[in-house]
Order: structure tokens, then sequence, then C-alpha cells
């Protein structure tokens, strides 16, 4: 790449960056969903179903109108085309992208701290939650796709799920996983476990919202808390292995807590099996979050694993022999931005 392309590059991705913080702006705001749900409308009009400033509202829309996410008339009349709506304005499409904007902003807001834990090689401090609370940008795909395509397509683990089994759900965040699982087979209980507190009272919530509170429960623990006397068929690890500053431990205790016949199913990240520069834009996308987030939490210990977002097959498979798994097989499941790993 020469100069002037490099320049460019960093103008484009600038612009993207931008086009972000606008779509952060629509969704806390409440302009998508007003536009999806009100139709075509000027700045005033939208200002005034929204609560917000004209000025404002005028400068967002141009701005989105600019980027080509909105279209608009000779009077200056707004649309969010149909096209979109599932995009920008509807939180349960497989497809709805706006919630990474929130995990943008969040870690902008550590970004000097991050210059600090960089010199230093401590953990920073958490990201908060607030003001927006904590952003789901894989919801819809588990609620869309795991129970419905991706477990389906294990056939001794979609018997096992059919005929009625137990299943834990390690590091379930608030719940979703658990919840899809649980709703796409009626005949199984499932056991969430996540060492935070607060995402555990949320999924708790939202299991009796999506009406499977009954067979799904969760507790803020650790796999090791759980006993081996009540063996699960199945246990899973859904994009957290990469997070976790001690993988083997946390594979072996996953392990340890099956029946016989059972498996540990990881799916997290997509990275090339070899590391190349320059790069797929997947894995480009991969080591982004990586450096901001995904590494820093697991630093701060010598211990630690510090794996990082890009968890190659290789990691994956070094990590399961030292747990005690003697059969590592990748899943031949198709999936953009994600790798199916059955563990036995």
């Amino acid at each position: 790449m020469d100069t002037a392309a490099l320049a460019n590059l960093l103008f484009e991705n600038t612009t993207g960056t931008l086009r972000m913080y606008a779509v952060y702006l629509g969704e806390r705001l409440g302009y998508y969903r007003a536009l999806a749900e009100g139709g075509p409308m000027t700045s005033a009009e939208l200002a005034e179903r929204t609560g917000t400033h004209e000025r404002y509202t005028r400068e967002w829309l141009e701005h989105q109108a600019s980027s080509g996410l909105l279209t608009v008339d000779a009077d200056r009349v707004f649309t969010l085309p149909a096209e979109h709506i599932p995009v920008l304005a509807d939180p349960d499409h497989v497809l709805y992208g706006t919630q990474p904007s929130i995990d943008l902003a969040r870690v902008a807001r550590r970004l000097p701290e991050l210059v600090d834990v960089y010199r230093t090689g401590d953990a920073p401090a958490p990201i908060p939650w607030e003001p927006e609370g904590r952003a789901n940008p894989n919801r819809t795909q588990y609620l869309n796709l795991l129970g419905k395509q991706w477990l389906p397509a294990i056939p001794d683990v979609h018997k096992r799920l059919s005929a009625g089994a137990r299943v834990a759900d390690i590091a379930c965040g608030l719940g979703w996983t658990s919840i899809a699982m649980a709703q796409a087979y009626p005949d199984i209980t499932v056991d969430g476990l996540d060492l935070d507190a607060k995402a555990i009272e949320i999924a708790q919530r939202n299991a009796a919202e999506a009406g499977v509170g009954d067979r799904v429960t969760f507790s803020a623990k650790d796999a090791s808390e759980l006993t081996s006397a009540e063996p699960f068929d199945v246990v899973f690890i859904i994009e957290a292995l990469h997070d976790m500053k001690y993988p083997v431990d946390a594979l072996a205790k996953a392990r340890n807590l099956l029946a016989p016949g059972g498996s540990v199913l990881v799916f997290d990240v997509k990275p090339d099996e070899e590391f190349k520069a320059p790069g797929p834009v997947l894995e480009q996308y991969e080591y982004g979050w990586s450096i901001v987030a995904c590494l820093p939490a697991t630093m701060g210990d010598p211990n630690s694993a510090m794996t990082g977002t890009v968890m190659r097959p290789a990691t994956l498979r070094k990590y399961a022999e030292e747990a005690g798994f003697t059969d590592v097989t990748i899943l031949p499941i198709e999936a953009e931005t994600w790798r199916f790993y059955q563990l036995k």
C-alpha cells in the first residue's frame, strides 16, 4: 500500500467510524424506530415525535441521507427504506446492526486508560454498562439460528436434545443462548452460569418474558461450583472461551460435568488457520475488538492465557488437549463469522 492509499484508507475508516457514531445516536434517540413506524418525515416532524431538537435532528437526517442510510425528496422529507428497516429498526431481525455502535461508544470512552495499561501490562477497569445498558450484538443470531439451524446440523447433539437433555451454558451472559435452546427443544432443561451477577438478573427476566423460565435457570457462579452428581448431556461455551483468563481450567470443568457420551460445544470466532498479513476483513475486525476489549479483559495476571479475540483452531485444540479431551472436531456448519467445535 503506497502513501496516498494509506492516507485514503484512514480517511475512509474515519468516515465509517463517524457513521457508526451517527447510528448510535439514531438508536439511542429512537430516530430509526420513529421513521420505521411513522413513515417519511421532515426534520421538524421527527424532532417532535422523538422529543429532540429540530436543528440537531436535521443535521443527523442530512448525514444519514448523505451516507445512503435514508432517502430524501426535494421537499426534505426523509424516508427509511423498507430494505433498511431490518438492519436499523427491527431488533428481532437476524441482520439487526445497530448494537455494535453501543459497544464502539463504550470502548471509546476508555481509550485513554488503555494507553496507560498498554505500558504497564495491567488490566483496565471493566467497561461500565451505563448509561446504555449492555449491548447484545449476537442476540438475534442466537434466537434465529442457534436452535433452528446450528444445533440441528449436529446429528448426535440434535438427537440428544430432542429427547430431552440436561444442558449447561457456561458464561451465558444475558441468557439468550440458553433461551434460544429452550425454545427450540421443549424437553430440555438448561443451567446458565455467569460470574456477572447483574447479567444473571437480566437473564432471569429475559427467560421469564420468553416463557421458558420454568426450564431455564441462571446462577451467578463458576462452573466448578456445579456438581457432577447430576451430569449434563451437553455443555456449551458460546463466544466466551477467548475472553477467559483460564480457558484450560474452564474446559476441564466443563469436561467433568459431562454425562457418559456427552460433549462440550464451543462456538467462537472464525479466524484463518494461520496468521497472514494483510489479513481478511473478518480477521481485521476480530483483531480490532481484541486490542480494545477482549485482550485487555484477560491482562494483569501473569498466569492468564491472554488469548485475545483471535483464537485460531490450533489454540483451541491445545487448550482442549490440556483439559483432557481426546477428540476435537470442527463441525461443518456454514456461518460467515463463527467456527463450531465439538469436544469429547
